[in-house]
């Protein structure tokens, strides 16, 4: 380093120290550097997140919870949420891993923002602008760690390539998501820092039984100092997110693997024993401290974190001790391993016996969070829990070939000893901790924003031992460059590519970290429901409130409700829950403060799908009151459902909730829940393409029975028990579709989406949102091509058996009105068997009109009943306890007829007060005589023989009505 600055003229005496200097810090100013970055990327979008009238707008419905968990803790502060009685209806949930350590962070952030009141906006921005920080904030112990790996050079390339790292930990950890998962991230890295700080410090101090026995405290001191450090991380890491009991399962490894390699290598293994034995069990203490729910729920603080980390404290005490008697006896040293895998396989199948729930659970999450197989067919419905399909492309779409280089730096490091090279025990850790962290970005794909931290680690071993080997001095003085070889120039410019070119334009394709950044906004999901959740927030009454009960104030939105006996919490008499399901809970919770069945957490997802998929009204009504009456309804009989009805309690669902993706890719994952399989809703048929026939997947009559199909495509149209009381304003094409090379079955598309579709492709004109002349032409259309079996290509995506229908469409659970009436066929006009039937036209807010029709058959005594959900009028709202419906009858009056059309019959009409509705009342109709009118003939002669021309023009005509009028010419999804 002397020679630096010799071949500059005239250097001042201080310039050799300013260059020492520089050299020795200039990391500081790198990672100050790559902090601003990797916050800017995350953050430049964040105004995307800000709406005009001030209500939150996030990406991914977890980050609604969040929110939701951030006000109560703002509220309540600095407590977080004990219990939760706005999800899981009718027994509320302990929420677990929201309201922890992040939600307090962010709040305390606010309190002091805000001078100790923050506003709701100051709340809602800190909540934007704290998950980019703390992404931020992992350089610091990624550079620590890389540094302590493969030295400063090292360091700095982990967290160049933490930075430009574009797969799930960016994309988990950008303004508007407002998850833990970048708090995960965080204190895993601090705990895993802090952990080898402990280990390299008891190296070198070799504490051992007898200091602890002579109470020789100055040579335990710093051991124990850092290995307390070393808990509270850990402590801190699992407060963030109970399920971090895994670093607690995989530092059991790691310290059953390294007391055995220290024991058979004739190394005393008093001293990793004595680092497990504190740090565990501080954090042993630290989590009972945590215990809210009792259970070993992996995602609650519950028993299992401090009896985790309390079993590994006290094997590493055990380890040492049995070596210790190992010696005693003079036991050959290579039987250790063998005997203490021996114990660890006795150890658990007595837990298997004495703590099944214990040993269940340990197995479960192993096989669903960190081992590649066993996952239950239930968790690839969830997105972000699917093992990936290819986990080669996956991690290369993650890390580049970073990847790669990071298993060539795990080779390197376990061959150190083999090289004659020095090995410390935080280089086990380091293996050990990777390895399981590449297991598990194998199994669940949203698990590769931890596999980020390994990959950026562990390539500062493989960076230095590039150097090494290769000679290459990069922290030399000009000297030293100048010697550099041009084999060394270009093994330095390969590494350099290799790392680093795959994550940056053009290879990188769009998507890079600031390019992905520049996109962020907020889900599609959250504000397509946001219009629904919003209209019941006000058209609907308050939980507590339903009907003539006043019991809302008993239900604070913020208020504290401590863990009931048993898990079940008590609602007042006047509450009622929302079925839908699981996906959109969390946004029924935060947009509507409604009380969702289902929810994010796959509560009640089963009872939800058994609902969805009910093949009859009869048995949707019972599955329903099965749950009332506290139940699992699903896999019984209707027999087993009525007896279990017997038991319903007043909490009951109200409301139903279903959108264009539940009809559509959703349909699939509801029913791996409940079955049937999925399978048994589609078949394969021929349909006229462009005047060829062609077998295609489409939805069979299993499917058009199911409750949501029925609500969602017919309006409960025939149905006694449902009326729809909203839809949303913007519409979506719902049924077969194909979609690039793939023919599915159910899918759906939102207009929104399609537009979208067109303005990419750079073709075609955008298609109107809500409902007027132009979708209601498309929606004919797509009937009539459904009639006949064709396929319709008009709009650019070729779609068959499709409907165009509210993306969102809410129903309200009502007793339903009884039509009663008598009629008497002295002429014998009716045919046996006579059927009746009422009819009503309805209209919806955006203006969509549909007919009701209801059946029934005719007593021989000419008496009749039907039930109808629907009101003539609007009397009731939510200050009378019920729903302010936004569907209206146009005419007023039901259309009540007896025999066939063209023929004479009896015919009548009543209104249906809306009290009739809601309370389930008797309403009587009188009929007459009468010949019933023919709608086909009443429009020929109407219209003559201009039928079939108008039929031709409004629908027939399908490139002309539904394609160049609208020029949607797209290219297929």
């Amino acid at each position: 380093m002397s020679t630096d600055t010799e071949h500059v003229e005239g250097e001042s005496e201080t310039s050799p120290s300013f260059l020492e200097t520089w050299t020795d810090w200039y990391h500081i100013p790198v990672i100050g550097a790559v902090m601003l970055f990797m916050f800017w990327a995350r953050a430049q979008s964040y105004e995307n997140f800000i709406t005009d009238d001030g209500t939150p707008a996030l990406a991914a419905v977890d980050s609604w919870y969040h929110w939701r968990t951030v006000e109560w803790t703002s509220e309540n502060y600095p407590n977080t949420m004990p219990f939760e009685i706005f999800t899981g209806f009718p027994t509320g949930r302990y929420v677990g891993q929201f309201g922890t350590l992040f939600d307090q962070i962010i709040v305390t952030i606010a309190m002091i923002v805000g001078l100790g009141d923050p506003s709701t906006e100051t709340l809602y921005l800190v909540s934007l602008l704290t998950v980019p920080a703390m992404a931020a904030l992992v350089a610091v112990p990624v550079f620590f760690i890389g540094r302590r790996l493969g030295g400063t050079v090292g360091g700095i390339v982990s967290i160049l390539l933490l930075a430009l790292a574009p797969g799930q930990f960016f994309s988990r950890t950008t303004a508007g998501q407002l998850q833990h998962h970048v708090a995960e991230v965080l204190f895993m890295a601090f705990a895993v820092l802090a952990m080898m700080l402990a280990l390299r410090v008891a190296e070198r101090e070799q504490p051992i039984y007898e200091l602890v026995a002579d109470r020789d405290w100055d040579g335990l001191r710093e051991p124990t100092l850092y290995s307390v450090l070393a808990g509270v991380a850990l402590t801190l890491y699992i407060w963030v997110w109970p399920p971090a009991v895994v670093l607690i399962g995989i530092l059991a490894i790691f310290f059953t693997v390294q007391l055995c390699l220290d024991y058979v290598r004739n190394v005393s293994p008093d001293h990793i024993a004595f680092v497990g034995a504190i740090s565990l069990g501080v954090t042993a203490i630290g989590a009972t401290l945590l215990i809210e729910e009792p259970g070993t729920s992996t995602t609650s603080f519950g028993y299992l974190q401090p009896v985790s980390a309390a079993l590994v404290a006290g094997g590493c005490v055990f380890m040492a001790w049995l070596a210790r008697q190992w010696n005693a006896y003079e036991l050959d040293r290579r039987y250790y391993p063998g005997a203490i895998a021996g114990l660890i396989a006795v150890a658990f199948a007595v837990m298997w016996l004495i703590l099944p729930d214990l040993f269940s659970t340990i197995v479960d999450n192993a096989s669903r969070r960190v081992l590649p197989f066993g996952g239950g067919a239930t968790d690839q419905t969830i997105s972000e829990a699917r093992q990936p399909a290819d986990f080669t492309s996956h991690v290369f779409n993650e890390f580049g070939a970073a990847f790669y280089t990071m298993l060539a730096g795990l080779a390197l490091l376990i061959a150190r000893p083999f090289l004659g090279r020095e090995y410390r025990t935080e280089y086990t850790l380091i293996v050990v901790w990777a390895l399981f962290l590449t297991s598990m970005a194998a199994t669940q794909i949203r698990f590769a924003y931890y596999l980020v931290l390994a990959v950026a680690v562990v390539n500062a071993v493989f960076v230095a031992d590039v150097i090494r080997i290769f000679d290459l001095d990069i922290r030399g003085g000009v000297d030293t460059l100048r010697g550099i070889e041009t084999y060394q120039v270009i093994v330095l410019i390969m590494v350099v590519l290799l790392l680093f070119a795959p994550l940056l334009p053009p290879m990188a394709a769009g998507n890079s970290t600031w390019e992905r950044g520049a996109h962020v906004g907020p889900s599609d999901e959250a504000m397509t429901w946001e219009e629904a959740n919003h209209w019941m927030a006000n058209n609907t009454p308050e939980p507590g409130n339903w009907g003539d009960a006043e019991h809302a104030d008993q239900l604070d939105y913020f208020g504290t409700y401590e863990y009931p006996d048993g898990g079940d919490y008590d609602y007042p008499e006047g509450t009622y829950g929302v079925m839908s399901w699981w996906d959109y809970g969390h946004l029924i919770t935060t947009q509507a403060e409604r009380i969702p069945h289902s929810n994010p957490f796959q509560q009640n997802a089963r009872s939800s799908s058994a609902y969805l998929t009910a093949d009859s009204e009869e048995r949707a009504e019972l599955i329903l009151d099965a749950i009332a009456a506290g139940e699992s309804p699903e896999d019984h009989s209707n027999a087993e459902l009525e007896t279990m009805a017997e038991d319903a309690t007043h909490e009951e669902m109200r409301y139903v909730m279903v959108d264009h993706q539940m009809a559509g890719a959703k349909f699939s994952a509801i029913t791996q829940w409940s079955g049937p399989d999925y399978n048994h809703y589609y078949e394969t048929s021929e349909y006229d393409v462009g005047g060829e026939g062609q077998n295609l997947p489409a939805p069979n009559e299993n499917y058009y029975d199911t409750t949501m199909a029925s609500l969602y495509h017919d309006d409960a149209d025939g149905m006694e028990h449902y009326r729809l009381v909203h839809e949303n304003d913007d519409y979506a094409f719902v049924g077969s579709m194909q979609t690039g090379d793939r023919l599915s079955p159910h899918y759906s598309m939102s207009i929104s989406e399609y537009n979208d579709l067109v303005a990419a492709s750079e073709g075609g004109n955008e298609l109107e949102t809500g409902w007027s002349e132009q979708t209601e032409q498309i929606a004919a259309s797509l009937a009539q091509t459904r009639e006949n079996n064709m396929v319709d290509q008009s709009l650019g995506i070729p779609m068959w058996e499709a409907d165009l229908l509210s993306t969102v469409k809410t129903y309200e659970r009502v007793e339903g009105a009884t039509i009663t009436g008598e009629v008497d066929d002295e002429e014998n006009v009716l045919a046996d068997n006579a059927t009746v039937t009422a009819e009503i036209e309805l209209e919806t807010e955006p203006g969509r009109t549909f007919t009701y029709e209801q059946t029934a058959d005719v007593a021989d005594d000419g008496t009749f009943e039907l039930t109808v959900p629907y009101a003539t009028n609007d009397e009731l709202g939510v200050d009378d306890g019920y729903t302010d419906s936004s569907v209206e009858a146009i005419d007023g009056e039901y259309n009540v007829t007896i025999g066939e059309p063209g023929e004479d019959g009896f015919a009548g009409q009543t209104e249906v007060a809306e009290t009739a509705v809601v309370q389930g009342d008797t309403v009587t109709v009188d009929l007459e005589q009468v010949e019933l009118e023919d709608p086909d003939e009443g429009d020929d002669d109407e219209n003559g023989d201009d039928d079939e021309e108008g039929a031709d023009d409004g629908n027939g005509d399908e490139d002309e009505a539904a394609g160049d009028e609208d020029g949607a010419e797209t290219e297929d999804e």
